[in-house]
């Protein structure tokens, strides 16, 4: 059965950094932000930063678990007999607690000071990312619960450095992980 590695952080915090460590080290990455952008390409919708939320925020609206229970659906039916899965996107400790019920878990933060986060969210101008509704993402992730799971998380990884640095970061909690499993 998978180990999974669930990967939190506020936006811009680094989160990335473990999908690029999964997919060069052949290890399967989902996240729910992906789910939500097949939904909104599947409702015809631009992937804008309004409708990113607005779907998000139906999605988890009545079950806020709902996300992450199709991760585990895919985890069960495509990756159950890899070692190690990376799973991105939790919001709430509910979700976390969801996937320890199901598999071996280790919960893994990704930190970064706010005003960096901001610059980065500039910087990298993703169409579900408008700079001027920085604060509003802000607080619904902060609603959603994201507080809690990096409080509680296992490791961090704190990502205030270069790119290299906050490599080597990750790659060291995963070789420590690696080693628990």
């Amino acid at each position: 059965m998978a180990h999974i590695v669930v990967v939190v952080g506020m936006p811009a915090s680094g989160k990335n950094f473990a999908r690029h460590y999964a997919e060069e080290n052949h290890i399967p990455h989902l996240t729910t932000g992906d789910i939500v952008r097949i939904e909104c390409a599947s409702r015809g919708l631009d992937l804008t930063a309004k409708n990113m939320a607005k779907v998000s925020d139906e999605l988890r609206g009545h079950d806020p678990c709902e996300l992450t229970r199709w991760l585990l659906e895919r985890v069960d039916k495509e990756h159950s007999l890899q070692p190690m899965v990376v799973l991105e996107g939790m919001r709430s400790w509910e979700e976390v607690e969801l996937i320890r019920s199901k598999f071996s878990t280790t919960l893994v933060a990704f930190v970064t000071g706010r005003e960096i986060r901001r610059e980065r969210y500039v910087a990298r101008a993703r169409g579900d990312d408008d700079p001027r509704l920085f604060e509003e993402r802000e607080n619904r992730e902060l609603e959603y619960g994201t507080a809690v799971p990096i409080a509680m998380a296992d490791f961090y990884v704190l990502n205030d450095g270069t790119i290299e640095e906050t490599i080597e970061r990750f790659r060291h909690v995963m070789l420590m992980i690696g080693a628990t499993v």
